[in-house]
């Protein structure tokens, strides 16, 4: 029982659960009605074992960080209830079966995504970009903001602007959410040696950078309406969201107390989840009462 409770530990749940949300409302948006099961449950039994395969290879390439943070200094391979041997196998097993249920199961286009999407995270952003540069999370955001472009196309085997549009609300929402951890966590970044901006380049400067990439992100939640992916529903849930995220940003400022940049990131959580909860209500769960901003622009 202890080792799977480690092994399961591995697959950080709580965040690959958030990630295959992401999809599953990609996937749902992507058809009109009741999607087909089989590709939505294999697409996402697929994007979960290698969100799940990401999550434990970077358990094995940041075991020595993780044992000076105490953030991290629980995990199995830090405490040693795991092996590195057992956690690369176990790596390898999830990664080799998502490629199989998505190569088989779903489609090519899908299952190649997910694979440079395991790679990015992997390797890339775990191996490289986070020892290397204080912008590590907005370099390597982009394969965390992949999984509503693998939902979509694994329901339809095609990219679309649309499916692109999901992935860039993601990808904007990644370095507010990512610095408010990192700053109320700053002395175990630089303890470990890890150049996180607020160990690189102080609070302030990554206050500031919290709030630009908060703005650009609420401009962007703007575009599902304005380009008739949405109706006015979802405008009216983004734009309540937004000005909650906007006000966590802007108090970072000058918040109250060290805890608050948790309390940001705490309801950056909360926002993605909801904004993606709008978005599928306004698809699928209820009728459009206004038509969108572009039938208006198109008159």
């Amino acid at each position: 029982m202890r080792h799977w409770r480690a092994y399961l530990e591995l697959t950080k749940p709580r965040v690959v659960a958030l990630l295959v949300f992401t999809a599953l409302i990609g996937g749902l948006l992507a058809v009109p009605g009741v999607p087909p099961w089989r590709p939505l449950l294999l697409g996402l039994a697929g994007i979960w074992l290698a969100a799940a395969s990401a999550a434990a290879l970077n358990h094995l390439v940041d075991q020595r960080i993780d044992r000076l943070m105490a953030r991290t200094a629980h995990r199995p391979l830090a405490t040693g209830a795991l092996r590195p041997t057992q956690v690369l196998t176990f790596a390898l097993l999830l990664g080799v079966l998502s490629m199989l249920v998505l190569g088989l199961g779903v489609n090519a286009l899908t299952a190649w995504l997910t694979f440079a999407s395991l790679i990015g995270y992997a390797v890339v952003y775990t191996a490289f970009l986070k020892r290397a540069t204080p912008q590590n999370i907005v370099i390597g955001g982009i394969a965390g903001a992949a999984p509503p472009v693998l939902g979509w196309t694994a329901l339809t085997g095609a990219l679309h602007a649309y499916a692109l549009l999901l992935c860039l609300i993601v990808f904007l929402w990644t370095p507010p959410h990512f610095w408010s951890l990192a700053i109320f966590r700053r002395n175990d970044y630089a303890r470990a040696g890890v150049p996180m901006l607020p160990v690189t380049h102080g609070v302030t400067v990554t206050r500031w950078h919290l709030l630009a990439y908060t703005v650009l992100l609420s401009l962007a939640t703007l575009l599902p309406y304005l380009t008739g992916m949405s109706g006015l529903f979802y405008l009216g849930g983004a734009l309540v969201l937004d000005a909650g995220f906007l006000y966590y940003a802007v108090r970072m400022l000058r918040p109250p107390d060290e805890y608050f940049a948790m309390r940001t990131f705490n309801y950056s959580i909360i926002y993605l989840a909801a904004l993606f909860g709008f978005l599928l209500a306004d698809h699928w769960l209820l009728p459009r009462f206004a038509a969108p901003a572009y039938a208006f622009i198109a008159r």
